[in-house]
């Protein structure tokens, strides 16, 4: 067996670290990636464990397959208790940062503890060095990454950083890589600040030793060229994520004013996918990916100007677009270079500075509150200075860095109704009030409201009932406004989604938003031939149940079941009042949505109240949470 990778256990009170090799045991339970990190966050942090905590664990792994030449496999993983949810966070990130850690000599690096000054670890060769970071506290993330290169003497080292929002411990911080590679929910940035942490730097040239590289590359190419060949993935290409706007605002589920509409009609045009082009240099990708999805833009003229920078994704479209009331690519443009920088998550910022926009509106929060600054729909300048005083922690934006939840309690009863989010967790700026499937994965997703923990993209479709037994193993109804086995598909998505996360795969080249594209079965030999483990489908998504279970354990660990699990009042009580016919009018069923929930529940093996049942848990082999940090001495 080749597979004999390391995990490094880094303690950054005691300065010290012990290097493991991965048992094979936990790689055939867990894969990698998502998997193992939640096998070590589950077993080591303790209910009583608050998230900034120095006992709280940040879990970093790079995906079983990151590294290897097909479907984007570079991915990496980033895990920890959230400050946003008390619960499970989770971020996953794309770039070089996965294959470079591999280079480095490790797959996964689990940190405890509190530095006394800030610091970034060194993972070069096989060795771990914690090294000084007081200079580089205050850096943005672009400028922190290329001040450890010329320190590490690499120019093809790559850091997994953080920025001003991190440092300040905004919830919602995030993790860079790159220019835009982002680890961007669930406040990990948060989580690295708190320990005074400031990176995470890997270089080296450690071989990756593969089981049969030969079959690996013609089977790569294989399940790649089909990957390619579809319509997704070509249109993928040409616009990158942007061009699910044009679907979301046309048809009408894209959240507009903070989802006092959904969405903005004739006066959102302006934000469509092609009229993005016109700024974009050159289409780039992640490695180990083909389909280029990112636009690397340029702004020649006007007052942002001289913006060089990748991106914008779709996310950022709704965040500083629909959400706010500007239509504007150039301001999308600027709101997503300034995120990069600061390292915060531009969903969750997009979604709070919304929320904090209506609660102006409806005079929840006056100018007393915000210091003078107007919250007016469409004000380019209040946006950006909310976001600044969020990111600096000023005045309002000291209350609002904290999340929704706590910010609610400062803002009165009223204004949580207004908050787009669940477990605490900002919802993209999608609306799913028309869409049960997607209602039922944002309300019920381990982290909080998110888009990518179950989202069946190809519900959207209405393909053939026939088509879709023949994806999910099970009767689907082919309509995406019903209730009626959208439980299942739900189900499906979180297990597949778990695996490609475990494996370091992208998830736009899985079935996500094309019933064409690779799913659990594909992956079987990529598996074998890069590591000599064998599984069956039904194996391969035990594995993902079990991830994905041990996941709802740590979240019912810290207090969370069914009454988490439902969207926002809004989705109940307010209908959708533009978008086409069949989208119009449209609001969650109550009674419906809980025959769904139950469906769902049924299908994982949980009780009526969203516990995993003993009988799941012996399956599974899960048993009560035991420590294994080894000790650090």
């Amino acid at each position: 067996m080749v597979l004999k990778r390391k995990v490094a256990f880094v303690d950054l009170s005691k300065q010290k670290s012990v290097i493991q090799e991965i048992p094979l045991e936990l790689r055939r339970k867990y894969l990698g990636g998502r998997g193992l990190n939640w096998y070590y966050l589950y077993n080591n942090v303790p209910p009583q464990v608050k998230p900034f905590d120095a006992e709280n664990i940040l879990a970093v792994g790079a995906g079983l397959l990151s590294g290897f030449p097909a479907l984007g496999a570079g991915r990496v993983q980033i895990s920890t208790k959230s400050p946003i949810t008390n619960g499970v966070g989770d971020a996953n990130m794309g770039g070089a940062f996965g294959p470079q850690l591999k280079y480095a000599g490790f797959d996964h690096v689990i940190i405890r503890g509190r530095a006394e000054k800030p610091v970034y670890i060194l993972l070069k060769d096989g060795e771990v060095e914690i090294k000084d970071a007081e200079h580089l506290w205050g850096l943005s993330t672009h400028e922190t990454q290329k001040v450890i290169r010329e320190e590490v003497e690499d120019d093809r080292a790559e850091s997994m950083v953080i920025g001003k929002a991190g440092e300040n411990r905004v919830v919602y911080a995030n993790v860079m890589n790159g220019v835009k590679n982002s680890g961007g929910r669930s406040g990990v940035g948060a989580v690295m600040g708190s320990k005074n942490l400031k990176a995470i730097a890997a270089s080296g040239s450690v071989d990756i030793e593969l089981f049969d590289p030969d079959a690996l590359l013609d089977y790569a190419l294989e399940v790649d060229q089909r990957a390619r060949s579809t319509k997704w993935a070509k249109t993928l290409g040409r616009l990158g994520t942007p061009l699910l706007y044009d679907v979301s605002y046309t048809t009408g589920f894209i959240g507009t004013l903070n989802w006092q509409f959904n969405t903005p009609g004739e006066e959102g045009k302006p934000l469509e996918a092609e009229n993005l082009e016109k700024y974009s240099v050159k289409m780039v990708a992640c490695i180990g990916c083909s389909v280029h999805c990112r636009h690397r833009v340029k702004i020649k003229s006007g007052k942002y100007a001289g913006i060089f920078t990748e991106g914008p994704e779709y996310a950022a479209s709704g965040a500083f677009g629909t959400g706010v009331g500007v239509y504007d690519w150039e301001f999308v443009i600027k709101g997503n270079e300034m995120c990069n920088k600061w390292g915060v998550d531009i969903i969750s910022m997009g979604t709070t500075i919304a929320w904090a926009f209506e609660l102006y509106q409806r005079g929840i929060i006056t100018e007393n509150d915000t210091g003078g600054l107007k919250l007016e729909w469409g004000d380019e300048e209040a946006v950006l200075g909310l976001a600044k005083m969020i990111v600096e922690r000023e005045k309002i934006g000291n209350i609002l860095a904290d999340g929704m939840l706590k910010a609610a309690e400062h803002f009165g009863e009223d204004s949580i109704y207004y908050a787009n989010q669940t477990k605490g967790h900002p919802n993209l700026l999608t609306d799913e009030r028309g869409i049960p499937s997607f209602a039922l994965g944002i309300a019920t997703s381990t982290r909080g409201a998110d888009h990518l923990r179950s989202r069946p993209g190809i519900d959207l479709f209405q393909l053939p009932e026939e088509i879709l037994e023949s994806i999910y193993g099970h009767k689907i109804k082919s309509d995406f406004t019903a209730y009626e086995t959208k439980g299942i598909m739900v189900w499906w998505h979180e297990l597949l989604y778990n695996i490609v996360d475990s494996l370091g795969i992208c998830k736009f080249q899985t079935v996500f938003n094309s019933a064409n594209s690779p799913k659990f079965e594909d992956y079987i030999p990529m598996i074998k031939y890069a590591t000599g483990m064998e599984f069956t489908k039904e194996e391969l998504m035990e594995v993902g149940e079990r991830n994905y279970t041990l996941e709802r354990l740590f979240n019912v660990m810290n207090g969370y079941s069914r009454k988490d699990d439902y969207p926002p009042r809004r989705y109940f009580e307010e209908a959708t009042p533009r978008g086409l016919p069949f989208m119009r009018g449209r609001k969650l069923d109550r009674k419906k949505y809980d025959e769904m929930l139950d469906e769902y529940y049924r299908q994982h093996g949980w009780d009526s109240n969203g516990v995993p049942k003993e009988v799941t848990l012996q399956k599974l082999g899960i048993g009560k949470p035991e420590k294994n940090f080894p000790e650090v001495e």
